[in-house]
């Protein structure tokens, strides 16, 4: 127990809650006129929670040496000795392999995609070495989620998951941005790039901010693509509240509350979940 323990704080298996979700919120999309199937649902989330294991391990084994020089992060599993790097790589190999054979079983389309997920998902802990704009890239990855759910419930055709995916990378990059301005000072020592490296935690704030109302519009115009009806409003709604909440705890001056404001962020996607599915099914 123990040991299964330690891989599920390697992962932080509790943050499965920012993307799956969404996955099955696409997958609710694609369901409205294709039939329905347990399976489907069971292969999705196995497929999310090992595409998340997958890019999580890799970004523990690739920031390893940097995670033990931050303050802030020396504590995590490999700097301080409880997984070896040999262990980790195994474990992000084991996960990648059954990412891929989820999507297998989820269709011929979502296993020619599964590559272009991982590199995808892989390349967000890469970014930070080479461009300004790596929290766009953990918006893209986390992106990739409702797409994948609607492909895999056997969505072909619509702008649905496009536009829902928008404003998912919004939202993702959006609190992303925030929890980079913690780190600031140790980035620009050790040549890492962000948004708030590159244009300071003044403007990385209201960068932040209007991700977030872009992310909320994006949730409202899916309303005018679907007939969700006010049940969904009100959800995007509650959503858009959650989200001033979670800006009001960061400020230029106080960046405490950073990681209060970055676990509001689990609701976020629970609450969108229940009053889509609401809005599809019980009206």
């Amino acid at each position: 127990m123990n040991r299964l323990a330690t891989y599920l704080s390697f992962i932080r298996f509790s943050h499965s809650v920012f993307a799956l979700p969404f996955a099955l919120t696409g997958g609710l999309l694609a369901w409205r006129e294709r039939p329905f199937h347990w399976t489907q649902v069971a292969w999705v989330i196995v497929a999310m929670v090992a595409a998340r294991s997958a890019a999580m391990g890799f970004n523990r084994l690739v920031d390893a040496r940097m995670d033990a020089l931050n303050p802030r992060t020396a504590s995590r599993e490999i700097p301080r000795g409880t997984m070896g790097r040999a262990e980790a790589a195994v474990f992000v190999m084991v996960s990648s392999v059954v990412f891929m054979f989820a999507s297998w079983r989820l269709g011929p389309l979502c296993a020619a995609l599964s590559p272009v997920a991982l590199a995808i998902v892989f390349w967000y802990s890469l970014a930070k070495r080479y461009t300004s704009y790596t929290q766009a890239f953990l918006g893209l990855a986390m992106a990739v989620a409702p797409v994948g759910g609607w492909l895999g419930a056997g969505g072909r055709g619509g702008w649905e998951p496009w536009l829902l995916g928008l404003a998912i990378g919004l939202w993702v990059g959006g609190f992303d941005v925030l929890y980079a301005c913690q780190d600031v000072e140790f980035d620009r020592a050790h040549g890492l790039n962000s948004i708030p490296v590159r244009f300071g935690i003044v403007r990385s704030l209201w960068i932040s901010r209007a991700m977030h109302v872009a992310a909320v519009a994006g949730m409202a115009a899916l309303a005018w693509l679907v007939p969700l009806g006010p049940i969904y409003l009100g959800g995007v709604a509650l959503v858009a509240g959650l989200l001033i909440y979670e800006q009001s705890l960061v400020s230029v001056d106080d960046l405490s509350q950073v990681k209060r404001a970055f676990d509001l962020n689990g609701w976020v996607g629970i609450l969108y979940f229940v009053t889509t599915g609401i809005a599809l099914y019980v009206r």
